[in-house]
């Protein structure tokens, strides 16, 4: 197999993401092992070195058409699309919003065209994206709106040999349960599964959390358990997919072992993320699953209290870079 060639993006210019590139990249294994392509504006990259203290060596294009998958070289497409008076490091900008929306957006027409195999970006900030111009509820539908998919999608994180999804996501609390019902819970059941089969686990299991404290008490507590979450369960496992629960979310993360599942199912964000961020928060990685491009980036956020200082631990950024060439050799083998 031909050397893989990703696209990876610098995530937020305000953030950790130009810092974090550098470090990841400075990592000679991880540099040797694809042809990594940045996209992204030339002097946000520079900064990324000044801040992290190294120096790389890059080719600079101005087109993927410039791109040669021949030379072993690191690449860098200039979009020249920063100027360094409109962002600070460390304060949120509709500029770097603007930058990084379209340095995805960039990188996701390269893959489509076939030029990259799989996206690895650095971390955004939803905020600064929707102020530059990208009015979309996350980066998972702003992915999905550019590839025109209206369902089937889904955000998975992912850490080691542990996997978890959410039957929601990006809402405020206060909306979660009016967005629970028993066909969006066994959809997500269904996406888990069908997502852990391309990652090449047979018969995954999958473990489902309840939403309400002690998975409702018998009612005492909710009956969203009885009423919603155990009966798109039951549906499932009539469908053959192996699934159990609902388990009380305040110790399915530490009874995994006994459980002895691959996927947790989570209600809601934090359910799932704080959990995943107490056991490895430099490990985690998001991928944006269900669609046809690989999408993989860190399980973590642009860091705006220590970006600029040097502080940044590169660890998720380099899981993400190998998640990507993992789930690309996989993708791969099932041609």
């Amino acid at each position: 197999m031909d050397k893989q060639t990703i696209a990876l993006t610098l995530g937020d210019s305000s953030g950790i993401g130009p810092e974090l590139v550098v470090k990841a990249l400075n990592d000679k294994e991880v540099r040797d092992s694809a042809n990594w392509i940045i996209v992204g504006d030339e002097d946000v990259f520079n900064k990324g070195m000044n801040i992290a203290g190294k120096t790389l060596n890059y080719n600079k294009i101005s087109s993927i058409e410039e791109f040669d998958s021949q030379r072993e070289d690191l690449w860098l497409i200039d979009l020249n699309n920063m100027n360094k008076n409109d962002y600070n490091i460390g304060e949120l900008s509709a500029a770097s919003g603007k930058q990084s929306g379209e340095a995805l957006k960039y990188a996701m027409d390269i893959a489509l065209d076939n030029y990259a195999d799989a996206v690895v970006y650095g971390p955004l900030n939803k905020n600064a994206l929707h102020k530059g111009g990208f009015n979309f509820h996350d980066d998972l539908h702003f992915f999905a709106d550019l590839l025109n998919c209206k369902e089937g999608f889904g955000e998975v994180n992912v850490m080691d040999d542990l996997w978890v999804t959410r039957v929601t996501s990006h809402i405020p609390l206060r909306e979660v349960r009016e967005n629970i019902s028993k066909d969006r819970v066994k959809r997500t059941i269904e996406f888990a599964n069908g997502i852990l089969k391309q990652a090449d686990i047979d018969n995954p299991k999958l473990a489902v959390a309840a939403l309400n404290p002690h998975a409702g008490d018998n009612g005492l507590l909710g009956d969203e358990e009885s009423e919603i979450i155990s009966p798109a369960i039951e549906k499932a496992q009539e469908e053959g997919i192996n699934v159990a629960g609902p388990y009380p979310s305040d110790t399915i993360l530490n009874e995994r072992k006994k459980l002895d599942y691959d996927c947790m199912i989570a209600m809601y964000h934090d359910q799932a993320q704080i959990g995943m961020k107490l056991l490895g928060f430099n490990r985690g990685v998001t991928i944006s699953g269900g669609l046809p491009v690989i999408l993989t980036t860190p399980a973590h956020g642009t860091a705006f209290d220590i970006a600029g200082k040097n502080k940044a631990d590169a660890g998720a950024m380099i899981h993400a870079m190998r998640k990507a060439q993992n789930l690309i050799t996989r993708k791969a083998t099932k041609k």
